[in-house]
């Protein structure tokens, strides 16, 4: 239901399920955002190693590589505030865990592996299911708006979560911010039992899982928009995205900040993409969104070209900042373009789809990046991967004209269904 509160950039907050949910997620990925940054900095405690940093990134993603089709097919099989509650829950368990571990001094590197891959699965059919949600909070009028919002939400906690785990981890250890993590999970989870969504108002899929996994594999390759923004997406994932996974090495070797220097890194980076993210939210014009990631993937590779080389802290907190807004503008333009214009009865599929290229491949560029880093060093690792995704940017920059027409006869077949609705 719809209340008075919010308009413009704010106008899916007069929702009161979305309000709901903002609060409640504006808590816990904060908690969310202080377990990451203190994982990667226990891992290099423990072992000092760049190829151990993208191993635990990749423990911790890869599932939603391999699992995504199946949760995609989950999230439109089944009720998704329920998928969503149950993986909430999941998640605040594994993170009470890894605090008990942590403070009591038992912790070791497997457990973490193990930690982290079980994280990973519940990752896996968290992602699609909580997209796909949005357009039952809000309507389709402000779906767009309501991703965007999304977006800043967890970049908010992006921006926060950094800064005080940074102090938390130089000051009392991890274990203090996998603590407070479990904690974080409450607030989410009340949100989400005061959330009245009505019943899906689609037919959900009756076919075996295989046939309606390959149902949603199989549209999103024949649509032109969906094919070129996933495969770039894919590229940018692969090559471009380490440079978050090696930031401890950069805040350590190169500009000898340590983990205070290492929260401030990755807040800095929480800021430039809450920055993209509210760019986006007041955005309209659907059809411009090509145009915007293109914009970014372009865009991107500059910013990182200059991080990569940077040996000022505060250059190095811009350019890191440059460089995740950048991504978020890439990525928001993507999900937000294709939730618009996919049918509703594929759009669980087709999110997981989304969250496996940006998600699942991610991993394996940063297991990649972490193991070249060992012999080329992070400034070459991260400086190939620049020079890739720039070659991305131009190869979708021939292929933006046909994407553009295709969305745009999108939009009409979508308008014109609902006025025949």
């Amino acid at each position: 239901m719809a209340t008075s509160a919010g308009t413009g950039i704010w106008r899916s907050l007069r929702y009161r399920n979305f309000q709901l949910f903002f609060t409640g997620q504006l808590i816990s990925l904060i908690g969310s955002w202080m377990q990451t940054v203190a994982v990667s900095w226990l891992v290099y405690r423990l072992t000092g190693s760049s190829a151990q940093l993208g191993l635990i990134n990749f423990a911790g993603q890869i599932p939603i590589f391999l699992l995504s089709p199946i949760a995609g097919y989950a999230a439109d099989r089944f009720q998704r505030l329920r998928v969503v509650m149950i993986t909430q829950t999941t998640a605040m368990i594994l993170s009470a865990v890894l605090a008990t571990l942590t403070l009591s001094g038992w912790i070791r590197l497997w457990e973490l592996y193990l930690l982290a891959t079980m994280m990973g699965i519940t990752s896996a059919f968290d992602v699609p299911a909580r997209q796909s949600l949005f357009v039952d909070m809000v309507g389709r009028e402000d779906l767009m708006n309501a991703i965007a919002l999304n977006a800043s939400i967890y970049n908010s906690a992006r921006m926060v979560g950094p800064a005080i785990a940074g102090i938390l981890v130089a000051r009392i250890g991890e274990g203090w911010c996998f603590a407070l993590n479990a904690a974080s999970f409450v607030a989410v989870l009340i949100a989400l039992r005061l959330m009245n969504v009505p019943p899906a108002g689609y037919h959900r899929p009756v076919g075996s899982p295989w046939q309606t996994i390959r149902e949603g594999v199989l549209y999103s390759a024949r649509t032109t928009p969906f094919r070129e923004l996933l495969s770039l997406l894919a590229v940018v994932s692969f090559f471009g995205t380490p440079y978050l996974v090696l930031m401890p090495i950069f805040a350590d070797r190169i500009l000898h900040s340590g983990a205070e220097g290492f929260g401030v890194l990755m807040a800095s980076c929480g800021g430039g993409a809450l920055g993209g993210a509210l760019l986006m939210a007041s955005r309209t014009q659907l059809r411009q969104f090509p145009g915007w990631t293109f914009f970014a993937t372009m865009s991107f590779p500059l910013a990182l070209a200059v991080f990569t080389w940077s040996s000022g802290f505060r250059l190095s907190c811009w350019m890191a900042g440059a460089c995740s807004c950048a991504i978020m503008i890439q990525l928001n333009s993507t999900n937000t373009l294709m939730q618009s214009i996919v049918p509703d009865r594929l759009r669980g599929r087709i999110v997981s789809l989304y969250s496996m290229m940006y998600l699942g491949v991610a991993p394996l560029g940063a297991a990649a990046a972490g193991f070249v880093a060992e012999s080329l060093g992070p400034r070459r690792t991260l400086a190939v991967g620049a020079v890739v995704c720039i070659l991305a940017g131009l190869l979708f920059l021939t292929r933006i004209a046909a994407v553009r027409a295709s969305v745009g006869k999108m939009i009409q077949e979508r308008d014109r269904a609902f006025a025949e609705a």
